[in-house]
Parts: C-alpha cells; structure tokens; sequence
C-alpha cells in the first residue's frame, strides 16, 4: 500500500499560483479580445457613416418642383440612416416582411365590373370616423397600387393605408385580377403594360366621389403601371399628382439582374411560383386558351412572361411586351407632379437603367434616389418594425399634395 501526504501549505501555495496566473491569462485574454471587438466596432461605424449613410440624390428638372419637395418633404434632404446590421440590399429586401409590423386597418371590399365582363377587387378605407375631414364627398383619396404579386394585406400596403388614415385621407387599394382570392370570369389577369383595369378603377373612384381630390401610388409593378398609364393618358387623368417607389424602370435590366444566380434563388424563383400559383387556382378558365402544364413548368418570370402574360395580352413576342411595360418610355408624357423612389443596390431595377437624364427633361418629375434600400425595403433604426424611409417619404409627399395643391399646380 502506497500512501501519498500532502503538505497543505505547498498545496495552497501551489493552487493559488496556478489561479493567479490563469486569471492573468484570461484578464489578458479579455482586454485582447475587447480591444479587437472595439475597434471592428470603431472601423464598422466609420465605414457606415462615410460609405452606407448618406443623403439622397434629388433629381428633377424643375427648380419649383424641387423647392416644393424640400419645403414640404424635409425627407428628401434628410441623410439616410439604413438599419446598421442589415443595410445590404437583398438583405432589406428579404427581411422587410417579416420585421415590419402589420397595423390594424379596416377594410370595405368591392367588386367592379369590367368591359370584358371580368372583375375588379378594390378594398376601401373609407375613414369615416376622422375629425380632420369628415365631410365624405370631399375628403382627399388615395389610389394605392400593390406589386407584381401583392395585394391590400402585404405588410408594405397596411403601412401606406394606415399614414393615410392617420392624416384624415380616404384610402382604396387596387388589387389586380385573380390575386385578391376573387374569382376571375375570363382568362385575363393583369400585366405592367396593360392601363385598361387602372383607367376603369380610376374612373369609378372619381365617379363615386367626384368632389374629392385624387392622386395615387404604387408599388413595384404597380407603380410601374401607374407611370405607363400616366404616360398614356397625359392632361386627361384626374389624379392631382403621383408617388411610386422601387419601381423598374427597363423590364430587360430588371430581367436580366433577376437572372443572376444568387438573385434567382433568393427572388426570381419564388416570386414565378407565386405566379404560377394564381393561375393553378383557377386554371379552368384558361386550359382551353393555353397549355398550362408548360406555363407551370416556368423556372423564372421571363419564362413565364414568354409562356404567359405577353401571349394574354397580344404581344408578338415577350420583347414587345417588355419594351411596352418598361416606363422609361413614357417619362416624357407625363402631365402630373410625380416622385419616384429608388434605392441604387436594388437588385430588382438596376442602377444603370434609372432614367436620370430624362427625369431632368420633364419639370413635372422628381426622382429620390437613395444609396441602399433594396426593393421596397428602406428599413431604419435599430429595431425597424414600424414606419420605413419610403413610409415617412410616402406620407409626407401625399400630404404637402394635399394640403398645398395650390403651391405644386404652379410648380
């Protein structure tokens, strides 16, 4: 048997030997690993500030108009603070539905009649119980336009509607055919190009309150849709004045950014099943005018504008529809005050195909063009589950058109 004694005092002395130096070492460990997280800290915030934080570029050709938007729309001079931690485009672009709030707003739907013998779905806040404008007949209205495949429940839509509410408006969303849960009466949807539903919505919106002031914005390819038929219709439209914002501006560039790997994954991928998805609810009424196992085989919007939406509507070839949708043709005829906002990083309208040079030809347009923001993203703050960027600009622009016509009719 082999017995071990321990001396107590070297034990003690040992042990507190070894803690000391442990200490040391992690104390030691510690200062190096703050220093490094302060100065990735100090270095991130450098660049942010120099590189993602920056003001937008107001571009137009009409120094009143321009006056006008800096007077009443301090937004548009202001510098713009993207979410630190996710400023990136695709990032803004993914995150947004899914950290942004959802407000509570009430909703009267409605269905039209077109010439056709199809229907329109509009859902209307009417806004009767505000204090601010609570004669109906003359309180202002707003037509709102959702994207390629959203409708008056997307998150973005609820937050223009709820501003609108806010400042005492009427708001009435148009939802295109066949994707607001409706039931389409013929085989037609909606495509960017094609003004026919919107000059119908308009012309039961003015018809039904004909003493209130009108304008109108729109999404993505609604706003897309708005430009073209403003370009179309010139003096003749009663909307006072206009807002759309991530809009794509040359359907070919779109297209062909889409198509890139990461951005078809992320994307381009999802947003033709959505397509392909309105059409298998319903395709019924369009098995006898088109092959739609081939439509459902679509790996991406082109294919499925090619298969699909250019066939419905009449086009010759997909080209022709997509030279037809792309609005920068028909910047030159619009007639009304109209703002457009863009981020530079949105991968669904590239840069380059932003129409600055044209913008500056026409006194009645104004593009805000922002260094990031994604598509429909424009998140701030550190914890941006409330109003955006394009929220605040949104209000703001329909508001100064509202309550000082007058000033912007001379612009």
């Amino acid at each position: 048997m082999i017995e071990v004694t321990l001396n107590d005092n070297s034990f003690t002395r040992d042990l507190t030997v070894y803690l000391e130096n442990k200490i040391k070492i992690n104390l030691s460990s510690s200062g190096v690993g703050l220093s490094l997280v302060l100065g990735f800290g100090a270095a991130y915030v450098c660049y942010y500030l120099s590189s993602v934080a920056k003001k937008p570029q107001l571009i137009t050709g009409s120094a009143t108009l321009s006056e006008f938007l800096q007077r009443y729309c301090p937004v548009v001079t202001e510098t713009y603070y993207p979410t630190f931690w996710c400023w990136e485009a695709r990032v803004q672009t993914l995150l947004r539905p899914f950290i942004t709030t959802k407000p509570w707003v009430e909703y009267r739907n409605e269905l039209i009649e077109t010439a056709d013998g199809g229907n329109i779905s509009l859902d209307w806040n009417n806004n009767d119980d505000n204090a601010l404008y609570p004669v109906s007949a003359t309180r202002p209205t707003i037509l709102i336009l959702p994207g390629l495949t959203g409708t008056s429940k997307e998150s973005y839509m609820l937050h223009m509607v709820k501003q609108s509410e806010i400042l005492g408006y009427r708001s009435v969303v148009f939802n295109n055919r066949g994707v607001a849960g409706e039931t389409l009466l013929t085989p037609r949807t909606y495509c960017a190009a094609n003004t026919e539903d919107l000059e119908t919505v308009i012309f039961h919106v003015q018809n039904t309150f004909p003493e209130a002031p009108l304008m109108a914005a729109g999404v993505s390819m609604g706003g897309m849709l708005l430009l073209n038929y403003l370009g179309k219709i010139g003096q003749q439209t009663p909307l006072k004045a206009a807002v759309v914002f991530s809009i794509g501006w040359d359907v070919f560039a779109c297209t062909a950014s889409l198509e890139k790997p990461l951005n078809w994954i992320l994307f381009n991928y999802y947003l033709t099943n959505c397509l392909q998805a309105s059409i298998s609810r319903q395709r019924q009424i369009f098995d006898t005018l088109f092959n739609i196992d081939y439509v459902m085989k679509a790996k991406s919007i082109r294919e499925f504008d090619e298969r699909f939406t250019s066939v419905m509507f009449g086009y010759k070839t997909n080209a022709d529809y997509y030279k037809d949708a792309s609005p920068y043709h028909k910047l030159k005829s619009i007639e009304v005050p109209v703002l457009c906002l863009n981020a530079l990083d949105d991968v669904f309208s590239p840069a380059y195909a932003i129409p600055m040079q044209s913008a500056k030809q026409n006194p009645n347009v104004a593009l805000l063009l922002t260094a990031h923001g994604g598509h429909i993203g424009f998140l701030e703050g550190i914890f941006p589950r409330r109003m955006t960027y394009m929220d605040r600009l949104f209000k703001q622009f329909i508001q100064a058109v509202f309550e000082h016509k007058d000033e912007l009719k001379s612009a």
